[in-house]
């Protein structure tokens, strides 16, 4: 299927070993934490720290700035990044989100999370991440996105992120995928926004979203495309 071939694409590896990691999914649960924490165990090539489904930071700052400029710094905004593996959207925000940002990336595999951490603080020899306002800050947390419970109360972030997250929970089955949609709805604030980048088509996403956020308004921006593949950001705010 062509979504699925799309799905497995990964930007920020060489084409050989990403048709090789494709291969390896291909066939898997992509809802397993066992077949995550052995991917985010592969070692990284080159000077890549970062491992990115469809597009990183750079490609997603443009739809990811406006929503955060008018921040005070005194009060920076809080911002989920729910199923966030080793991508570089924290890292990104982080470092070079010229407003501040209070980041938080949750996974459910340790592995995952212990890489980013190691990043973050400057980890085997490497040089700590230096953020792009002083008041921003970045954490990270072992959690299960479809249970935030353990992360924050409802209406805590103003933003909340998920890419490809939901596509990989929906592998598992569209109950799942709905839980997850249900958490991150619950820890929103009231005047924020979700954003599911994804490179399903808005003709299968869009009525499930619909469906099931309800009083919520949801609309689509095409973005890309990057290396040939467009993606769709699905964003999900209060109803006016």
């Amino acid at each position: 299927m062509a979504a699925l071939r799309r799905t497995l694409h990964l930007a920020t590896l060489a084409a050989g070993a990403r048709r090789a990691v494709a291969g390896s999914l291909a066939g898997s649960c992509l809802a397993d934490r066992g077949l995550w924490d052995k991917l985010h165990a592969q070692p990284r090539q080159g000077n890549v720290r970062t491992f990115d489904w469809f597009f990183g930071y750079q490609e997603a700052q443009g739809l990811l700035l406006p929503l955060l400029q008018e921040a005070p710094a005194a009060c920076p905004p809080r911002v989920l990044d729910v199923g966030c593996g080793t991508s570089s959207l924290c890292t990104g925000l982080y470092t070079k989100c010229p407003h501040p940002v209070d980041v938080l990336g949750v996974d459910f595999s340790p592995v995952a999370v212990a890489h980013m951490n190691s990043l973050l603080e400057g980890g085997q020899g490497q040089t700590p991440l230096c953020p792009g306002h002083p008041a921003s800050r970045l954490h990270f947390m072992q959690a299960d996105a479809q249970n935030l419970q353990p992360v924050a109360s409802s209406g805590t972030f103003q933003l909340v992120l998920d890419k490809g997250t939901w596509d990989a929970v929906a592998r598992g089955g569209l109950l799942g995928a709905y839980q997850l949609l249900s958490e991150c709805l619950r820890v929103l604030s009231p005047q924020g926004t979700l954003i599911q980048f994804s490179d399903e088509d808005p003709d299968v996403r869009l009525p499930c979203l619909e469906q099931k956020a309800q009083g919520w308004t949801v609309s689509v921006q095409e973005l890309g495309p990057f290396q040939g593949i467009s993606y769709f950001a699905y964003l999900v705010q209060v109803s006016d």
